[in-house]
């Protein structure tokens, strides 16, 4: 079952609009599913997550594109920025909106490179995974703090009881978990953490143990809604401040973490130096504070910074 994502017209917009589209976000967001549900018959769909097909895009980039010509929507391309400069040199000769469609997961310094060296040619969205109006089959426009279009937008919404709330935070937002009901939520998280670090992470010189990291994300997670505090995660998990600081922004740049700045007011002289951390999806960061059910939770001593 295909749920349908509010950011299906904008796309379609930027595709309009530019040669290249890039759609990054975390895994299993939707991303490919998505593009592949746009896209016309006469595109051309690849994936270099497959390792012949990657090593043929690295080895010979021209020959590639030669290959998979436009229109074609090439998924995860951050493993072969070798592509990118041709593709720049084709967008510059064609000037064809929509030719190339991009994905890839926000991982670290490739998806820099991969925007970095389409700019002025690329339209990029990011994606995350369900939101709760999706999830019930409606389609609202962008959030804006306009009293008018938020009493209207909840007068078109099925309220929520408490219990109802946390067993949403409880499973989480990924796709998966709702197209298919038969899906064991600890088996899809427990597989999604395995994926991130044996492949996400795996490689990253900044990340020498594996385990630690895991570590560090159970710490991350069992913080969720509170300030940073590098030193105490540090202690926590066993290793330098500096070394936090890495892996902190793996995860934000990943798309797991997001940090709020400070607000200040100087009227109300509060000043809160340090960014607050959330773990944008719930159901990973329930998994990784092996909360056994939505009903313990809801009665538990994180249920404030769940929700």
């Amino acid at each position: 079952m295909y749920i349908e994502r509010t950011i299906e017209p904008t796309i379609k917009k930027i595709s309009e609009t530019f040669p290249v589209l890039i759609v990054t976000g975390p895994r299993q967001v939707g991303k490919t599913t998505l593009l592949t549900r746009l896209a016309d018959p006469n595109r051309k769909i690849v994936s270099l997550d497959n390792p012949t097909i990657r090593a043929f895009a690295r080895s010979d980039p021209e020959m590639f594109l030669q290959r998979y010509a436009p229109p074609v929507l090439i998924d995860e391309v951050q493993y072969a920025p070798e592509l990118l400069d041709y593709i720049k040199g084709y967008v510059d000769r064609k000037k064809t909106c929509g030719d190339f469609w991009l994905t890839g997961s926000q991982t670290f310094h490739m998806m820099k490179k991969v925007t970095e060296s389409l700019a002025g040619r690329a339209g990029i969205v990011k994606m995350q995974g369900l939101s709760n109006s999706e999830i019930r089959g409606k389609h609202f426009a962008p959030f804006q703090v306009d009293i008018s279009e938020l009493m209207n937008r909840m007068s078109d919404t099925e309220p929520m009881n408490i219990t109802q709330i946390f067993s949403r935070i409880y499973k989480g937002a990924m796709p998966r978990l709702y197209e298919n009901e038969n899906v064991d939520k600890e088996q899809y998280y427990e597989s999604y953490l395995e994926t991130y670090i044996s492949r996400d992470i795996k490689d990253m010189t900044q990340v020498a143990d594996e385990l630690s990291f895991l570590n560090f994300m159970t710490v991350v997670a069992a913080r969720t809604a509170t300030n940073v505090n590098y030193d105490v995660l540090a202690g926590e998990v066993g290793v330098s401040a500096p070394t936090v600081k890495q892996w902190m922004s793996i995860l934000v740049s990943s798309g797991l973490v997001a940090l709020i700045p400070a607000f200040s007011n100087n009227a109300l002289k509060r000043v809160i130096k340090a960014p607050r951390m959330y773990f944008l999806d719930t159901g990973l960061c329930s998994h990784l504070t092996r909360w056994s059910s939505a009903e313990v939770m809801e009665r538990g001593a994180m249920d404030g910074q769940f929700f």
